[in-house]
């Protein structure tokens, strides 16, 4: 639906919203911008900290299924949120062009995939995964849990500003990024659910025969 909107009736307000707003009210901010809040959403930050949690909890539990979702995570960002840039074949901001299928990989490179945003994705799915597992495969608390998931907003609502008050997206990127990142999330977390039930009835299963 965001595509859709995006395509359409957004896009008029896609390219009217696009400024370098960083660099017009604030440009001493840009260096700290550019080089510490993005990349707290970036891979080189958020995939070390999601294969962590992974490891520790695999250890404690004497499982790999841990480390089997954050593989299935990282997964799904690079082959769905992926396979969507590629596919939609957005020009990037500094292409001046807010349509879809105007860009590509091969023709402009990076900037020719710029739906969803990469970076939002990042902030909700990876971070989401590691708060996943932290809740479902250790004794962590509910309060510590609920502060984790209010850190993982934070992350997104920083991503998303940043992006945006650089210049490096369409306001649509972003928004589909978070939903993007959401919905693949949903679904890693639903697989693994549905795991963990049949692991639990085999196990009653086999406890309960003779």
């Amino acid at each position: 639906m965001v595509a859709i909107a995006a395509a359409g009736p957004l896009r008029v307000y896609d390219y009217l919203l696009n400024r370098r707003w960083l660099y017009l009210f604030n440009p001493d901010l840009v260096w700290f911008a550019q080089n510490v809040l993005d990349r707290i959403a970036g891979q080189a930050v958020c995939l070390p900290v999601l294969a962590i949690v992974a490891i520790v909890l695999a250890r404690r539990n004497q499982s790999w299924r841990p480390i089997g979702f954050a593989l299935a995570t990282e997964a799904a960002f690079y082959l769905g949120v992926g396979s969507l840039k590629v596919l939609l074949a957005r020009p990037s901001t500094t292409l001046h062009d807010p349509r879809f299928f105007q860009g590509g990989l091969l023709d402009v490179g990076n900037r020719g995939i710029s739906f969803p945003s990469g970076h939002a994705a990042e902030a909700v799915l990876i971070y989401g995964a590691a708060v996943y597992l932290i809740a479902h495969y250790s004794n962590a608390s509910q309060r510590l849990v609920r502060i984790l998931t209010w850190v993982v907003v934070a992350i997104s609502v920083n991503s998303v500003v940043v992006s945006f008050a650089l210049g490096w997206h369409w306001a649509t990127d972003l928004i589909g990024g978070l939903i993007a990142g959401g919905l693949f999330l949903r679904i890693l977390v639903e697989c693994d659910r549905r795991l963990r039930r049949r692991a639990e009835q085999r196990e009653s299963f086999a406890l309960a025969s003779p």
